[in-house]
């Protein structure tokens, strides 16, 4: 059957409800299960020895003492790990960080581990490691790290993206540009200018539960492997090559999932725990500790970013530029090329460009982080966009309505826009009572626009519908926000059954074809449009069937509201059957009834949101307190509004933590001292106001229900309408994030000396 994703205008019965989540009891009594929680008989205690130095050769190392100590089971080094990438250079930069090969590259980088029957004797056998480490200079700062003279972390990296190929290597993996027009010209054009210089530092995730798994392998070459993570079948893609497995052969079931935010989209222990348990022979459990997340998953990048806007006097932004330095860890990625995507999408510009560099530094590899490097890019270029309203005089909502992107706009990253929400955002933020709310002394207001642009990708759906009427439906992408209930209010809605009577579950990956990770805000995008797609492919059996029952022929069979209608005066005599009747007589009919869906989901459709903040700052301490935050985003269609607003509410506090306090610190040593959340402070409930939400749909042309993603654009404002708010509040713009108690000081003592 085929299936048409464009969007159709309709009224909901089941979409837009907030029915109680069907994973809350579980979650509050104990009962659901993390990664931590399974359990495997004869399973061994996997542990992981972790480099002290930030940058050092690994001359050699001597596993033997450990190797005899009673109880352990396997030892396992870089040589256990051979490499089998076949020149993929991204697979292999994941092989070296699971487990370091000639060099440690950053504090807390694996270098062996081991499998034992118990923590006490695991923990002991990594004592008896031996490691002879030459230690070599090292780098941690991004602009630092970006000068000729740093320390090269790796010999073999050549600058990508320029006109010629350089002669020397670099920690610069890569330049990357976007844009359109001249940008000289612009800059010509405008009556004022402002060009200022920012940075912020690298934070972290701050999910709470830890990276854990359990791992299998069997004696036929068949394995297993439980995991928290956000895409399960993408761990096996990458398991399975890094072992040598065949991918068919390797069973993974991925867990509850205790927050992830991007930081579980890359596999960082479960290799090794897979060949832990290949050497033993037994089932291995690892997880890791805290000072483990911090040291050796992935943060977000540091940057460093310098950003020019001119206008003319009438408020019309004649040119924008924006340099932007993302740190990538050791590895090479692509986090400066998003930040430069992002800088300027919200925004209608005739002459714009961006250029984005991949920076080598010794600290961990790079993961995502909800929208990753969107935020940072906003922070700079919103702040700007503030002082650049300010020097024209004119109100910061106003200027950027003037300026904003629309229907049929160029986007700074080059595809034109279809329907988007940032006007309509702009415009309910100027109208709304926060905007107009009295301030009192010490106490600013900021607000700040920002853009995700959301992915679509593989996805897999089954649907099966139970003689009792009840629906289960197997979905590939992992749960990180709710999408259990929403996809089962999807299939309820297009069945025409109460929601209720359908459980949705995430199948694992030998129960259902390949689905993407659950990233870029496309889990329930597109496993909604495959739901959809199943759900009408069930219809059509389910009319077929009822035809059957009937003895008519199936073309005069609709289905409405849940029951198979025969059409036409001549059937007068033939009540409806519901979903429920003719589920009970699949066993005489046919069979099992059941709808499948396979699809790339493509049209995913951008996002964007406007924030207001309200902040108090102490001008003797620099303390900050944020006393009223309000979120407004385009949903598309909320299929769940109470998971939607929790999305945005979500986003604004994790912003309001890496805005005013969360950042990595490293010492002059290269290492981290600040690896767990005692020193590393998110926020907690006392330190957030009660977040207000208002959510706009402006539909997604390119989804049936008019879906788009929702779950990262709401941590793209916070870092810029929060500096907005306080630069408001001190008088002096703050232009390096986290906008700490000493940070705000300094910034007031340059002021008063300048």
């Amino acid at each position: 059957m085929n299936f048409d994703p464009r969007y159709s205008g309709r009224n909901f019965s089941s979409v837009g409800t907030r029915p109680v989540r069907p994973d809350g009891v579980d979650k509050v009594t104990g009962r659901a299960r993390y990664g931590a929680d399974f359990n495997m008989a004869g399973q061994l205690v996997g542990r992981v020895l972790r480099s002290p130095h930030a940058h050092a050769v690994i001359k050699s190392i001597d596993t033997s003492k450990a190797e005899k100590l009673a109880g352990v089971k396997a030892v396992i080094t870089a040589k256990d790990l051979p490499d089998l990438t076949d020149g993929d250079a991204a697979m292999y930069d994941i092989l070296d960080n699971c487990m370091a090969r000639k060099k440690a590259l950053y504090d807390g980088h694996a270098v062996a581990a081991v499998a034992a029957i118990d923590a006490r004797t695991a923990r002991q056998a990594l004592k008896l490691i031996e490691v002879d480490y030459e230690v070599l200079p090292h780098v941690t700062d991004v602009d630092e790290a970006a000068q000729h003279h740093a320390p090269l972390i790796n010999d073999q990296v050549y600058t990508e993206g320029l006109e010629e190929k350089p002669a020397k290597p670099s920690n610069v993996t890569k330049r990357t540009q976007f844009g359109h027009g001249d940008v000289h010209k612009g800059f010509a054009e405008a009556d004022f200018i402002v060009e200022r210089s920012f940075k912020t530092e690298q934070t972290h995730q701050g999910y709470i539960e830890p990276h854990a798994c359990v791992a299998s392998v069997n004696p036929d070459g068949t394995a297993d492997l439980w995991v928290c993570t956000q895409g399960h079948f993408v761990y096996r893609q990458h398991c399975a090559q890094l072992l040598g497995l065949e991918a068919s052969k390797l069973r993974v079931t991925s867990s509850e999932i205790g927050g992830g935010f991007g930081g579980k989209t890359h596999v960082w222990a479960e290799p090794v725990a897979l060949a832990l348990s290949r050497k033993a022979g037994r089932p291995v459990k690892l997880v890791m500790t805290r000072d483990e997340v911090f040291r050796a998953s992935g943060p977000t990048s540091a940057t460093s970013i310098d950003v020019k806007i001119g206008a003319r006097k009438d408020g019309t932004i004649t040119a924008a530029e924006a340099t932007l330095r993302y740190s990538c860890g050791p590895y090479a990625g692509s986090w400066a090329e998003i930040g430069a995507m992002t800088a300027f999408a919200c925004y209608k510009l005739e002459n714009v460009k961006t250029v984005g560099y991949e920076v080598l530094v010794n600290r961990p590899k790079t993961a995502a982080y909800r929208a990753p490097s969107a935020p940072m890019a906003a922070f700079a270029v919103e702040s700007a966009v503030d002082e650049l309203a300010k020097e024209l005089g004119m109100d910061a909502v106003d200027f950027r309505i003037k300026n904003a992107a629309q229907e049929g706009t160029r986007s700074s990253y080059g595809p034109v826009y279809g329907p988007i929400g940032i006007g309509p955002t702009l415009e309910a933020v100027k109208s709304h009572p926060h905007m107009k709310a009295p301030l009192k002394a010490n106490q600013g207001r900021g607000m700040a626009c920002g853009f995700w642009f959301n992915f679509g990708g593989q996805t897999c759906t089954d649907l099966n519908i139970g003689m009792d009427g009840t629906v289960s439906l197997a979905v590939g992408t992992v749960d990180v926000g709710g999408s259990r209930a929403s996809l089962s209010l999807v299939a309820a809605e297009e069945l025409g059954i109460d929601y209720s009577n359908v459980k949705a579950i995430v199948a694992d990956t030998s129960s259902l074809g390949y689905n993407d990770m659950t990233d870029g805000s496309r889990g329930t995008f597109s496993s909604s449009m495959a739901t959809i797609s199943a759900a009408r492919n069930a219809i059509k059996i389910l009319k077929d069937r009822a035809a059957q029952m009937w003895d008519i022929p199936v073309e005069d069979v609709t289905w409405e509201k849940g029951h198979a209608i025969a059409k036409g005066e001549k059937y007068g005599n033939l009540s409806p059957l519901s979903l429920k009747d003719i589920a009970a007589k699949s066993g005489t009919t046919g069979g099992p009834i059941a709808g499948h869906s396979e699809l790339v989901a493509d049209g995913a459709g951008v996002s964007f949101a406007t924030h207001i903040c309200d902040v108090e700052v102490d001008p003797e301490t620099g303390s900050t307190r944020v006393i009223r935050y309000t979120v407004v985003q385009d949903a598309g269609k909320a299929v769940h509004p109470t998971y939607v607003e929790g999305q945005y509410q979500g986003g604004a506090a994790q912003g309001i933590g890496w805005a005013l306090n969360e950042e990595y610190i490293y010492g002059k040593d290269g290492r981290l001292q600040n690896a767990g959340f005692l020193d590393y402070r998110i926020p907690v409930c006392s330190d957030l106001p009660m977040i207000d939400t208002q959510i706009l749909e402006i539909p997604n042309p390119n989804h049936p229900y008019g879906v788009r993603g929702v779950g990262e654009t709401s941590i793209v404002p916070p870092l810029a309408a929060i500096a907005n708010a306080v630069s408001n509040a001190v008088g002096v713009r703050m232009t390096h994030i986290p906008m700490s108690p000493p940070r705000i000081l300094a910034a007031l003592d340059a002021e008063r000396e300048g």
